[in-house]
């Protein structure tokens, strides 16, 4: 395993947890919404 075959192992990984940071933050968001508007509704 060379240097050169780290760098797109680690790209990846770094995208990837992006991407389930990026999911996780939505997720809470719109479950916050959700029960904010259910909460106006009563």
């Amino acid at each position: 395993m060379t240097s050169v075959d780290l760098l797109p192992i680690l790209v990846l990984t770094v995208l990837l947890g992006l991407f389930f940071f990026g999911f996780l933050l939505v997720r809470r968001t719109l479950m916050g919404l959700r029960e904010g508007y259910e909460d106006g509704q009563e």
